[in-house]
């Protein structure tokens, strides 16, 4: 690519951590073979993709990601960003960057903005109050800062991985829950806390997302496993539901964020995007968000979309651990440069 376009990927990396270390509640983790087969697949997917910014989620060990940055022969060109503090407890978020185009220190933000109130009494007398006490992500929210070329401006980059859909398993609770009364609802019970733990976490980042974009010219990226689709409420609150416009109007949301998935999908006969596979359904739950410095349409815009990618042949086999593979799609969007000239239509 000319060396202002730009590419974007996002790679869960199914609990990636060094063997024989713990994953979760199993203390022995992945064994020798397995990891090298963790290993292989994803340097292979890496050299593959090749793109300038990579969001990872699932990473336990700096250590193992950086291995197959370097047997993907990544490692003069890209950067590791992994929390500097980070000891392999834990799953985290982490990026991969062109080195020349990083710009400053990555951070990793843990709490939830103070703008952000999740409390009313409701919009009408029968609506009971209503209040969340959430107070931070699931997982930490990487936010980086690139520039492709010193002739572009700087990319406000963000990197996430929501809470899943899977019910909470409310049976931990030792204050309130008693099997008797509330094990015929425990399914019912865990999906709604999933869904507002995952709901608040969207609001959470439309927010920090929102300090940048809204009265700006910033170009903003989400990356991140969100764990819905692109039609969800968890979407809907990132992106604030953008018109997309038809192919001779020009617009633009100041504020709002566009799928890439949506734009291929623009240029496709029909949907066959899937980053998931969940008792035979299949599904995006990975995605790349662009504000309308990206986007076509758009008055402002600096980059074109060019094209979305998404590896997902791996999911159609339950072998991950014999084949090394992730349980998610990878997904690549790339964009040219391409500003606007004075002489395109205007309706």
């Amino acid at each position: 690519m000319a060396r202002r376009d730009i590419s974007f990927a996002s790679f869960n990396l199914l609990n990636l951590q060094l063997p024989g270390r713990a994953v979760y509640t199993d203390s022995d983790g992945w064994d020798e073979e397995v990891y090298q087969r963790k290993i292989n697949f994803t340097a292979s997917m890496l050299a593959r993709l090749d793109a300038d910014v990579t969001g990872f989620q699932e990473l336990w060990a700096p250590e193992a990601l950086q291995q197959a940055l370097d047997q993907a022969g990544m490692t003069d060109s890209h950067i590791l960003l992994a929390p500097p503090d980070h000891t392999g407890n834990r799953i985290v978020c982490a990026g991969a960057v062109r080195r020349n185009m990083l710009v400053g220190d990555p951070e990793w933000i843990t709490d939830f903005p103070p703008e952000l109130v999740l409390r009313s009494t409701g919009d009408d007398p029968q609506q009971p109050a209503i209040s969340v006490g959430l107070r931070g992500f699931s997982r930490p929210v990487l936010h980086m800062r690139i520039r492709p070329d010193p002739s572009t401006p700087v990319i406000e980059i963000f990197v996430c991985h929501f809470k899943s859909r899977r019910p909470t398993e409310v049976w931990r609770e030792r204050d309130w829950y008693e099997r008797d009364v509330h094990s015929p609802h425990a399914n019912a019970i865990g999906y709604a806390l999933s869904t507002i733990r995952r709901t608040a976490e969207a609001a959470a980042l439309r927010v920090l997302a929102t300090r940048i974009a809204k009265g700006t010219d910033a170009p903003v990226v989400i990356i991140g496993d969100m764990n819905d689709g692109k039609d969800s409420n968890t979407l809907n609150v990132l992106t604030e539901q953008p018109r997309y416009l038809t192919t001779l109007s020009r617009g633009g949301g100041d504020n709002a964020l566009y799928a890439a998935q949506v734009l291929q999908e623009y240029r496709s006969v029909r949907d066959v995007y899937y980053t998931h596979i969940y008792q035979d359904m299949h599904d995006s739950l990975d995605h790349i968000l662009v504000s309308e410095q990206f986007y076509d349409n758009s008055r402002d815009r600096l980059w074109r979309f060019d094209d979305m990618l998404v590896i997902n042949d791996h999911l159609n086999w339950a072998d991950h651990k014999t084949s090394g593979s992730n349980d998610h799609g990878i997904v690549l969007a790339r964009f040219r440069w391409q500003p606007p000239t004075p002489a395109m239509p205007i309706v």
